[in-house]
């Protein structure tokens, strides 16, 4: 029986220029440290009120997924900063930090889960977030593909965008960032991708087309990944939840089936 037990570190980021608290959530009775993989979570802080540990208890009990080791990165004061896109910062000029937090990520964290947990390498990695944390996880991986092999978006902040809505020029197709930036990356076959959409994520339908902004987003930006060359069933899965809310009992409900689709056995 694999059991999930939780530690937490502190970790001094020179790149962030502050603490990050990160929780590290590992399996129990693993023979071989390749057989385990990484998922890095942005919003470790709320992984507690999300009830992950004993999640992920409950799905090792049951023989429902392998061993993972998920890691809850803390957002800091600067969330609007350090989480959104690394290359292109919003119309406010938010995510003006997101490229020290990739560096964090990459430079920093990742060495650290090595050294410490002494797992030399994962069998794969993944990157998760909840909102603009989901929009951050994205944006790492589609920007450094091999490190990464699956990214998890819950209730994704893909409205992101170099213009306000509200002016005359502004277009979904030209200002929305991330989905400019799959638009004009490359296709990296071994990518998969998990998103979760509420019906009731928020109320708002700027295009008047009777179906809300982040459910808007979110089907355009699978639209550009298919146009990419992603197969639509086979590398992309999307769970609507019909009374799903922007919150963490609703993300609570859809992390188990986006733990089965990237682990299950």
């Amino acid at each position: 029986m694999i059991l999930s037990m939780k530690e937490e570190r502190t970790l001094d980021s020179e790149n962030l220029g502050r603490e990050v608290q990160v929780d590290f959530y590992l399996p129990g009775n693993v023979h071989h440290s390749s057989d385990i993989s990484l998922l890095l979570i942005n919003d470790g802080q709320d992984l507690e009120k999300l009830g992950l540990q004993k999640m992920l208890q409950e799905l090792y009990r049951g023989n429902k997924i392998e061993p993972l080791l998920c890691v809850g990165i803390h957002a800091g004061k600067l969330r609007k900063s350090e989480y959104g896109t690394a290359r292109v910062l919003d119309y406010r000029g938010r995510g003006d930090r997101a490229a020290a937090y990739t560096r964090f990520v990459l430079d920093e964290l990742m060495p650290f889960i090595r050294s410490d947990f002494l797992i030399p390498d994962f069998k794969e990695k993944a990157f998760a977030g909840f909102s603009l944390g989901g929009l951050s996880a994205l944006d790492i991986c589609w920007n450094n593909p091999l490190e990464f092999s699956k990214v998890g978006i819950f209730s994704g902040s893909f409205w992101w965008r170099t213009k306000d809505q509200d002016e005359e020029d502004y277009s979904d197709d030209l200002h929305r960032i991330i989905h400019q930036e799959i638009r004009n990356g490359k296709y990296y076959p071994w990518l998969r991708f998990f998103f979760e959409c509420g019906a009731a994520d928020e109320k708002d339908d700027r295009n008047n087309n009777g179906i809300i902004d982040s459910i808007d987003d979110t089907q355009d930006l699978i639209a550009e990944l298919v146009k990419k060359g992603y197969d639509g069933k086979k590398d992309i899965h999307y769970l609507q939840i019909d009374d799903g809310k922007h919150d963490i009992p609703t993300w609570k409900r859809a992390m188990p089936d986006f733990l089965k689709w990237g682990w299950g056995i």
